[in-house]
């Protein structure tokens, strides 16, 4: 039996148990999309999509070879096959969505009041008690990071389009419609599944830093300034009864920052600039919400004050503002005569739109200022006896304030160490150059924003690659070279990527100690440190299994250390979206963490397309910050770390030896002669850069990379996600579960993944990226190299690899205990299939010919790219 011969049997399982609703919703959809094909490309079009649907079930049913299947596409014209590619292109945006949807309709079938859902903050509380989480609480920090990683596939009117079917949709669903108003909804389905249809795919300029800031806000207007306050809400219900009606217990925990448009390393096109427009458009958005929800509250509080009457320090400070501002506030007056509450709300909105318009006169100073309003409204309606009112959206709009701030997410810079350190040379010689320049303007753009939006909006600078202490004092250096004595407030923050640099992390930190500035920042700070950990460089360089053990070292040498100096340390995740960039799960990941590393805080990036998976629904996002903040709560507890840590120790031996043998299998792979030429012919990786993902380049250098190193993270995973071998999420683990089998048995490796998070979280990832993994498909992609010794290796370690982590896991086929994912990974194959087909006909002619017409190798790279695309959303990850 082949390694993909179980495929079958789990397909059939998988569409026999599929949901009623999903089935209903995907048939509706994909019904409509047929109809959409037919009317712009004739029955001929539809029929030949349904040919090709239909011949690679076939194929995984094994009734015909995929060779048939590719010769079924070679027969195609370039414009048929690219008319194919977008049929399933749009299929797949639109199951997804079915699934989302689903997805949302059974988290609320769940939350039926009788037990807390799993992984919920009610759940955490139910287990450690309300007592213990107030304690937490007061500590809690929750910090992503949005970053412009090039990993969004899709175009942002492709994305808009598909929300806007989305809103019909759930219209459509809705209970209690007629039949009149549901014809209607599927009229208006049709017309937005047309429009996505004939909506361009494919981005055909390439994007600019600011067009990544304004994307990202996206998420914002449409779910992170709403969703917010609902999870400080659930926290405070579960503290204690009688939320709404009492001063909140649950304090604004949730912070957010982010890279866009101040990361600058590897990316020329981010400048000083680029970050000040970028920190005004955050501040535009975030303003413009904040006024819009004032006002919209402001309009509700028709209290009169006959019934609730204003404080004595409210009827001042309206007195003080209609002396200040008489025009305005008798106005305002005069349209809410008697409801003094109403008033001041709708005086703040003003000032609020007097900020985002700098008219200085009547604009707020800082959000501080602007609290301090919402707070008096708070304390009048309170002591007025209108306590729901002072504690239910006022409160709401407080949170958001204390959350967001009149910035939105602070805005980080990062630059790599060695441009720090050129630029120290360069200002020693005293001949400057332009890349030198920037670098001081980007300090002096960060004293602007602390002047304008203050420290908060703008003070960590996230060094790559840092070496030694000297990479975190040549920023200090630098900023005293850009404005002396007026240099801005800066939190250095050290990145360690490899995994030589992973283990000299401590070493590092007790260098910087002795650095003024960072002595200076400590005792201002509380004793805070932040160090950033990256994912995705360590796992490229060591391959996942290495780097996952040589991170949790480096967690618990952190920890140790920051205990031993009196350092409350945070660990910055650099995590990728994808599974070979430190992606999965973000709740398994926190419960995974070394004891004593989260503390009660936990930063992570959040990257590309992982943004608007996570945060483009606001059920979701309630659902992911839920899970993410349950996970700190818990693995912030002594039991926990204790659990944890018994098991690490228990099993650390065992661990090692897995971890040096599947490095030393990655890198016989990764560094032998030949690999990265052979990478870059197997895979698409040349073209992947023609999709226009971002702005950052995919690679250091010019030209097919020489070595891995020239090659960043992101393209390397995405093109092996391409090839269906995602080889970046298991390669090398086999090896070393099979080092451990021929040694002593898979007892102690069974029991690993039973009691060590770390462990389990290992196993569970590659398992989710082997059943991403096509053995058939690969093997094509493979052939293109012509090099079989590689080809062969790969395969090999993949069979292998799925054979040891069903062994060791107890599992009779891949994500038999992850069912929802199990049948979403399934059902997609075949179509993945198709779209896979198509793409390898466009790549081997590319490869074959290099001399190839112009006009042909036009049609052949968009039919690639837009297989690409497909692929990209079929398996609902690229980087």
């Amino acid at each position: 039996m082949s390694a993909s011969a179980p495929n079958q049997a789990e397909r059939s399982s998988a569409v026999t148990e599929m949901p009623d609703e999903l089935r209903a919703d995907v048939r509706l959809l994909g019904g409509l999309l047929g109809e959409v094909i037919a009317e712009h490309g004739g029955d001929d079009l539809l029929a030949d999509v349904e040919r090709l649907r239909k011949a690679v079930i076939a194929a995984r049913r094994k009734e015909i070879s995929t060779d048939e299947v590719a010769a079924m596409v070679a027969e195609w014209p370039i414009s048929r096959a690219v008319k194919i590619a977008r049929a399933f292109t749009c299929y797949f945006h639109l199951v997804n969505l079915a699934e989302e949807h689903f997805r949302i309709r059974t988290l609320r079938a769940r939350d039926t009041g009788e037990r807390p859902l799993p992984e919920s903050l009610a759940q955490a509380v139910q287990e450690l008690g309300q007592e213990r989480v107030a304690e937490l609480v007061e500590e809690l920090r929750l910090h992503p990071v949005l970053t412009a990683h090039p990993t969004e596939a899709r175009r942002r009117a492709v994305v808009t389009a598909i929300q806007r079917i989305s809103a019909q949709l759930a219209a459509y669903n809705a209970p209690g419609v007629g039949a009149g108003e549901r014809a209607e909804t599927r009229r208006r389905l049709l017309e937005e599944i047309d429009l996505l249809w004939r909506t361009a795919q494919l981005r055909h300029t390439k994007l600019d830093p600011l067009d990544e800031v304004r994307t990202a806000m996206a998420a914002f207007d449409e779910t992170l300034f709403r969703m917010v306050p609902h999870i400080y809400r659930a926290l405070d219900a579960v503290l204690s009864e009688g939320t709404g009606t009492r001063a909140p217990l649950a304090r604004p925990f949730i912070r957010y920052g982010s890279w866009i448009g101040g990361d600058r390393d590897g990316n020329p096109n981010v400048t000083a600039r680029v970050t000040r427009e970028a920190v005004l458009i955050q501040a535009e958005h975030v303003l413009i919400a904040l006024e819009n929800a004032t006002s919209r509250i402001g309009r509700t509080l028709t209290l009169t004050s006959e019934y609730t009457p204003p404080s004595p320090a409210l009827r001042a400070a309206l007195v003080q503002a209609e002396h200040d501002h008489p025009e305005l506030v008798s106005e305002m007056a005069t349209r809410s005569p008697r409801e003094p509450h109403r008033q001041w709300l709708l005086f703040a909105a003003a000032r609020l739109a007097a900020t985002r318009q700098r008219s200085l006169d009547l604009a707020y100073r800082s959000p501080e200022e602007f609290l301090a309003d919402l707070r008096l409204a708070q304390e009048s309606l309170a002591a007025g006896g209108a306590r729901r009112q002072a504690y239910g959206e006022l409160q709401h709009l407080i949170w958001q304030v204390e959350t967001f701030g009149f910035h939105l997410a602070e805005l980080e810079v990062r630059q790599h160490s060695q441009v720090h350190a050129a630029a120290l040379a360069e200002l020693a010689s005293g001949e400057v150059s332009e890349r030198t320049e920037e670098v001081l303007a980007t300090i002096r753009t960060i004293a602007w924003i602390q002047e304008r939006f203050g420290v908060r909006a703008c003070s960590r600078y996230v060094v790559s690659f840092t070496r030694s202490a000297a990479d975190v004092a040549a920023v200090y250096e630098l900023a005293a070279h850009a404005l002396g004595d007026r240099a801005p407030v800066l939190d250095v923050v050290p990145l360690f990527e490899s995994g030589a640099d992973l283990a000299a992390a401590p070493g590092v930190l007790s260098g910087m100690l002795e650095l003024p500035a960072v002595q200076e920042r400590l005792a201002a700070g509380g004793r805070r440190l932040e160090v950033m950990l990256g994912y995705s460089d360590s796992a490229k360089e060591l391959g996942p299994a290495a780097a996952t053990l040589k991170l949790y070292e480096a967690q618990e040498a952190l920890a140790a250390w920051a205990a031993e100096h009196d350092v409350k340390l945070t660990l910055f995740h650099g995590r990728g979206g994808a599974l070979g960039r430190g992606g999965g799960p973000a709740n398994r990941a926190v419960l995974a963490q070394a004891p004593g590393s989260v503390g009660g805080r936990f930063k992570v990036t959040e990257q590309g397309e992982v943004i608007f998976a996570r945060y483009g629904h606001e059920a979701i996002a309630r659902r992911h910050l839920e899970q993410v903040t349950s996970a700190v709560l818990l693995a912030s507890t002594p039991a926990v770390e204790a659990r944890t840590a018994e098991a690490a120790g228990r099993f650390r031996t065992v661990a090692q030896q897995v971890a040096s043998a599947s490095e030393k299998a990655y890198r016989s792979l990764t560094e032998a002669p030949g690999f990265p030429e052979w990478f870059s012919l197997v895979s698409p990786l040349e073209e992947i850069g023609s999709l226009r993902l971002g702005s950052r380049p995919a690679r250091r250098g010019l030209g097919a990379p020489r070595s891995l190193d020239d090659l960043r993270a992101i393209p390397w995973v995405f093109a092996w996600a391409q090839t269906r071998v995602n080889l970046p999420g298991w390669y090398g683990l086999g090896s070393g579960l099979a080092a451990v089998v021929a040694e002593s048995g898979a007892e102690e490796l069974r029991a690993a993944y039973r009691e060590w998070p770390l462990f389990a979280s290992l196993l569970d990832n590659a398992e989710m990226s082997l059943a991403k993994t096509d053995r058939d498909i690969a093997s094509r992609y493979l052939a293109l190299g012509g090099r079989d010794d590689f080809a062969e290796q790969v395969l090999a370690e993949y069979d292998l690899t799925r054979r040891l982590v069903l062994e060791v896991t107890g599992h009779s086929r891949l994500l038999e205990n992850r069912r929802v994912l199990s049948r979403a990974v399934q059902l997609r194959d075949p179509y993945v299939d198709a779209l896979s087909h198509l793409q390898l006909r466009a790549l081997s002619r590319l490869r074959a010919d290099e001399d190839l017409p112009e006009e042909e190798r036009e049609r052949l790279s968009t039919l690639l790219l837009l297989s690409v695309n497909g692929v990209a959303a079929g398996l609902q990850n690229t980087g």
